[in-house]
């Protein structure tokens, strides 16, 4: 079948990994579910498995794609919930210490056909795409579990999201602005500020600019870079949630205002089975869809990569069967 594919780690140049064609037909074990490809999103997670990140040598060549919605062998459309645990585990399958995303253990849904856990295809809502759904097990998911599993913001209450056109910051622009809040978001380019400003944004300003008052909660996705700024943004008492670090994991923790502001930080990764049917019926009911940025078919999967590594994304990156 039709794969797009990393064929060993490597760490300096990831796209000397990322090869387009062939790979095996997948065997569906018991429990499991072939998923015909539509379309799937392209996530920075995709990156750091061609950098070797997250992933044993022995498991290349891996296909990749974290996230995506196709069709059963009955015609079922659905979206796939792309985190993997044990079967025996109960509760949140996030804190599940065996647990695995696609691309990690199992390969993965940048493919003409993906295997999944039958519980892991959830039914598509009839008003997202094909394109649209696939983005929502994994950046949209990601954001909504920060936003409304782990901050704790009211609706009225100011959030703020550190950089502007990733595909989980474009996510808790809209998912912010509809359920209340009001949303000021960062941006290092004009053209990324518009974007925020265009899906919903009360307000944005540069990168590292002085706010025009505190906020009750920073979304952090970028790292080191936007640390500090996330830091003297807040109120006393108030929360940075953090799902990724982009520019850099190791920033200055800045314990003397931690303490005694009395901030809060909190950790945040993917999210539950539940949360994504919750967020697809959020979608569904408020008439969100996703931003996305560029629609192209698997075979020009290479233009998608480099523009995520360039930093060039408004929304999204699909492709598409």
């Amino acid at each position: 079948m039709f794969a797009v594919y990393a064929t060993a780690p490597s760490p300096d140049d990831p796209l000397a990994a990322l090869e387009i064609g062939e790979r095996p037909e997948p065997e569906v074990p018991d429990g499991w579910v072939a998923v015909s490809v539509k379309a799937a999103s392209l996530n920075m997670h995709d990156l750091w498995t061609l950098r070797g990140v997250g992933i044993k040598a022995e498991r290349f060549p891996m296909i990749l794609g974290c996230d995506g919605a196709g069709v059963l062998a009955d015609g079922t459309e659905v979206v796939l919930h792309s985190v993997i645990g044990d079967p025996a585990w109960t509760g949140d399958e996030t804190l599940d210490p065996t647990r695995t995303l696609l691309t990690e253990k199992h390969q993965g849904s940048f493919a003409d056909t993906v295997i999944v856990p039958a519980r892991n295809a959830l039914p598509k809502p009839a008003g997202l795409s094909f394109a649209e759904a696939a983005c929502m097990g994994t950046a949209w998911l990601t954001a909504y579990r920060m936003l409304f599993v782990k901050s704790g913001l009211r609706p009225g209450q100011t959030m703020l999201v550190q950089g502007a056109s990733g595909g989980v910051s474009t996510a808790l622009i809209e998912l912010g602005k509809a359920a209340g809040l009001r949303v000021w978001v960062t941006g290092r380019t004009e053209e990324k500020r518009a974007l925020a400003t265009e899906l919903g944004a009360h307000a944005v300003f540069e990168s590292g600019a002085r706010l025009p008052e505190k906020v009750d909660g920073v979304f952090e996705t970028v790292g080191k870079a936007t640390w500090s700024h996330s830091m003297r943004a807040l109120k006393p008492g108030g929360i940075i949630v953090v799902s990724g670090s982009t520019s850099g994991p190791d920033p200055s923790a800045d314990l003397q205002r931690l303490f005694f502001l009395q901030l809060r930080v909190v950790g945040s990764t993917m999210g539950t089975r539940e949360e994504l049917a919750d967020l697809l019926a959020f979608c569904d009911t408020a008439g969100i869809k996703p931003r996305i940025g560029a629609e192209m078919p698997f075979k020009q999967a290479r233009d998608g990569f480099q523009q995520m590594l360039d930093g060039e994304t408004a929304g999204k990156i699909v492709f598409t069967s």
